[in-house]
């Protein structure tokens, strides 16, 4: 049996590892060097961003002497104060949206705590992560998490997602209003739609920063609009459009 194995090993190591020997070893050094960048970036990153946050009112005030000086002063008090309202919503949304989100995972905790379901903070954690995507975030902590569950008692499982799906309709009609309260002021479809688009485009990245981007544009589409149709002497109510067949050109009447 000895020299059987011994035949064997020897096989293996002459056959199937020295050939590839060199494919291992780049493998190795890729992983390796591939952790090594994301470490790197996470240190460059918190370094630039201790630098951002401790000069940020220089280069604000900069930026600002900037558009003075290139735009005038009428134009420039218009960009500023798109900034200002930029700022202030993604401002509101995220840090909202991450206030509610750890409150939604503490919750979850404390009651998979009480029932004594497994792994309690490792699900809250995801839980509470994901919570931050709107719309979709719930789902996609709830999955891997059932999942997860399920392999150690379906009737755990079960139990778990209607939880979930309670604390979503919590989360959605009483706590997520009162922390967000009227943030975006966007329509639902909007947000779905905000979600999807700039999903696809970017990711996960582009789900939690899609709601409060959407409420940027969708202003500055509403405002403009305005602009216009008051320029043109036309009604700026939206009522006004429903059911509208025509604008009379001559006396401005509008038909239904």
């Amino acid at each position: 049996n000895y020299l059987d194995i011994s035949a064997r090993l020897s096989d293996i190591a002459t056959t199937t590892v020295l050939p590839n020997v060199n494919t291992y070893i780049k493998n190795l050094s890729s992983g390796v060097l591939n952790g090594l960048g994301v470490v790197v970036n996470i240190i460059i990153g918190l370094m630039v961003m201790m630098y951002l946050l401790n000069m940020k009112t220089t280069l604000a005030s900069q930026a600002k002497k900037i558009v003075y000086a290139v735009a005038g002063v009428k134009i420039g008090n218009e960009i500023v104060t798109e900034a200002r309202y930029i700022k202030n919503m993604f401002e509101k949304f995220i840090v909202g949206k991450i206030i509610d989100s750890i409150i939604i995972g503490i919750i979850n905790y404390v009651f998979m705590a009480i029932i004594h379901m497994p792994y309690a903070l490792l699900i809250s954690v995801v839980v509470g992560v994901t919570n931050v995507i709107p719309f979709f975030g719930p789902f996609i902590g709830a999955i891997p998490s059932i999942i997860l569950l399920l392999l150690i008692s379906p009737v755990m499982a079960l139990q778990f997602a209607v939880w979930i799906l309670v604390l979503q309709q919590v989360d959605g009609n009483i706590i997520g209003p009162k922390i967000l309260g009227q943030t975006t002021v966007l329509p639902s479809f909007w947000v779905l739609f905000s979600i999807l688009l700039f999903g696809g485009l970017f990711g996960i990245v582009g789900m939690i920063i899609a709601v409060p981007t959407w409420a940027v544009i969708y202003r500055w589409v509403s405002r403009y609009t305005n602009i216009y149709l008051e320029k043109k002497k036309l009604s700026v109510k939206t009522d006004d459009y429903i059911n509208l067949k025509r604008i009379d050109e001559e006396s401005g009447k509008y038909e239904n």
